[in-house]
């Protein structure tokens, strides 16, 4: 029987995978390793491709960032530009209506004054003391200086100038004040040198308020005097016209 056997042969066993001497079994090409082993080859922390990373939203590192963006910075200098811009046209819309309270109140005065009172006695208001008398000035404030009409007139034409420039830096309500004043008064006596009588450029102011004792004047050279004491006070204080004060 034994003998049989040896002749017949049997057939070959394989040898058990992982025994020793024998190699072990490899899966044939295109197979997939058993899912146990898929997960056995993943690394450690689940760093697969397209996981968020550790310590949660990334959105939330978007929204902190934001905090650092330097378009908050400009919005915020945007609107103090603004509320300094609103303050300025605030005064500048003061010196206007001041002065053309003061051209009006001058314009409207001598009109008045012309048709009803010139080439008449003096009215008298308070006796002797103040009187309204028509005259015709071609000199400066107070009737000084009479021969020098075009002079004036450029003077008053380079005050206003000097007045419309100063408005650009306004943050003074008192310098407002005082500006206007003064603009209102000169475009006053400004509107007489330039067309009233004897000729264009050179016309004569008129004036009305006459005080005992003292020169007669009328409310354009009130407002420019007025205007002109306030600009010393407020000089002699140390406020600027752009709100800035300082002391010497």
């Amino acid at each position: 029987m034994a003998e049989a056997e040896r002749i017949i042969g049997t057939p070959d066993i394989p040898d058990a995978e992982g025994a020793d001497g024998a190699e072990p079994q490899r899966p044939a090409e295109g197979t997939e390793p058993a899912r146990g082993d898929a997960k056995a080859a993943e690394p450690a922390g689940g760093d697969a491709e397209g996981a968020e990373p550790a310590g949660g939203d990334p959105a939330a590192g978007d929204d902190a960032a934001a905090g650092d963006d330097p378009a908050a910075g400009d919005d915020a200098a945007i609107g103090d530009d603004a509320a300094v811009g609103g303050r300025r046209r605030k005064k500048i819309l003061v010196l206007l209506c001041v002065a053309v309270l003061a051209y009006l109140l001058d314009l409207v005065s001598k009109t008045i004054v012309v048709a009803e009172l010139e080439h008449r006695a003096p009215v008298e208001i308070f006796g002797d003391w103040l009187k309204l008398e028509v005259i015709r000035n071609a000199g400066a404030a107070f009737s000084f200086g009479e021969a020098y009409t075009v002079i004036f007139t450029a003077i008053a034409s380079v005050v206003i100038i000097v007045i419309i420039r100063l408005a650009r830096k306004l943050y003074s309500l008192p310098w407002a004040i005082a500006l206007g004043l003064l603009l209102g008064g000169a475009l006053g006596n400004l509107t007489d040198r330039i067309f009233r009588a004897p000729s264009m450029f050179q016309g004569a102011v008129v004036d009305f308020i006459s005080p005992a004792h003292f020169a007669v004047f009328n409310l354009a050279d009130s407002a420019i005097v007025c205007g002109g004491f306030l600009v010393v006070i407020l000089s002699f204080k140390g406020l600027d016209p752009d709100g800035t004060v300082h002391k010497d």
